[in-house]
């Protein structure tokens, strides 16, 4: 494989020519017309679907004999050595409704370890991005976690449960807890951005169950990148396989993970 910061900066490239292609198929976008239900609250765009093929064809070109772990399902190709990530439009309930944020993720796996994350959201023009050995970056600049080490000072971000409801109880008992101890909680609708915004220093924490690995990937390895920590409710590493994430900073780390791992924790392994 080529150099991975060199790719890196070439999948920006791609993912500014797929944001483009988003914002002008948004000016003529057509609700009715332009969208699926996969589940309950949980929807699929024409554009998503356009956003995903793009990307694949052109990951596929940078990266010949990779495969793909793709939301829409538009590639089924499984990569010996190396798998992209991606979400095509990650907040699509955002995106149909003209609400920021909404993002594309992109992260690279080789076999079972994350080695590069981009994060762009479309509406302000953010671009995160890590790879394996480097800072974490937003737009060229150099982004760390927060230094916040209380629960008086830490403003946390979750994403709510929208299709399993499987821990719904134990979620609400940790909103609860947090709501009464932090100084407050966010929902944005994405949990790639929330991820990037514990990574900049915007957020403190960011917990949330039954994601999926396009969800998170990306996101996941920024925070790292930026100097933070992540783990899965039972503080393993499984949270790509099991959907179920804490990230935060090391000095409020220890403070927060017992409160979601309290209420949350040994609750499901996926």
């Amino acid at each position: 494989m080529t150099d991975i910061k060199k790719m890196c900066f070439d999948v920006q490239d791609l993912v500014l020519e797929t944001a483009k292609m988003i914002r002008k198929e948004r000016e003529n976008f057509k609700p009715d017309e332009q969208i699926e239900e996969k589940g309950q609250s949980d929807f699929v765009t024409s554009i998503d679907k356009m956003s995903e093929e793009m990307l694949v064809a052109g990951l596929s070109k940078l990266l010949p004999d990779s495969g793909f772990i793709a939301e829409e399902g538009t590639s089924s190709k499984k990569g010996e050595t190396y798998n992209w990530v991606i979400d095509p439009i990650d907040g699509t309930t955002n995106f149909i409704h003209g609400v920021a944020p909404h993002s594309i993720s992109i992260a690279l796996m080789r076999n079972d370890e994350l080695i590069l994350g981009i994060v762009y959201e479309i509406v302000h023009g953010e671009m995160f991005y890590a790879w394996e050995g480097s800072k974490a970056y937003l737009n060229g600049e150099i982004i760390n976690v927060s230094t916040v080490n209380s629960n008086k000072h830490a403003l946390v971000v979750t994403g709510f449960p929208y299709t399993n409801f499987t821990m719904l109880d134990e979620y609400f008992y940790a909103m609860r807890e947090l709501m009464e101890k932090t100084s407050g909680i966010r929902r944005l609708g994405s949990a790639a951005i929330d991820l990037c915004y514990v990574a900049c220093g915007r957020f403190d924490a960011f917990w949330e169950y039954g994601l999926h690995a396009w969800d998170l990937a990306a996101g996941a390895l920024i925070v790292k990148q930026a100097g933070g920590r992540v783990c899965d409710f039972d503080g393993t590493n499984r949270y790509i396989d099991n959907g179920n994430i804490i990230a935060t900073n090391h000095n409020y780390f220890n403070i927060f993970y017992e409160i979601v791992n309290r209420q949350l924790g040994n609750k499901s392994h996926g």
